[in-house]
């Protein structure tokens, strides 16, 4: 069975409902990734889980939230589940 990683990232600029939907597109299309949700927060960081059976590759995480229009404030490794 393969492992499953957990990792969130902080990403600033999202407003609404439109603007996790892009995030969650742009995000899904990274090799290894299974899963994206978003904890919306307007004012402030967001958080986005990123569920993968690999870890992703950090500039793909980050140029995919760029593709969607918003900004990677840093990547905080989750644990592995």
């Amino acid at each position: 069975m393969a492992q499953t990683l957990n990792t969130d990232y902080l990403v600033t600029g999202m407003t609404c409902g439109h603007c996790v939907a892009s995030v969650i597109e742009e995000v899904s299309l990274v090799a290894g990734v299974n899963a994206v949700t978003v904890d919306l927060v307007v004012g402030a960081a967001s958080t986005v889980h990123v569920t993968s059976t690999v870890t992703p590759d950090a500039a793909e995480i980050r140029a995919a939230i760029d593709e969607a229009g918003y900004e990677l404030q840093g990547a905080d490794q989750g644990s592995a589940a």
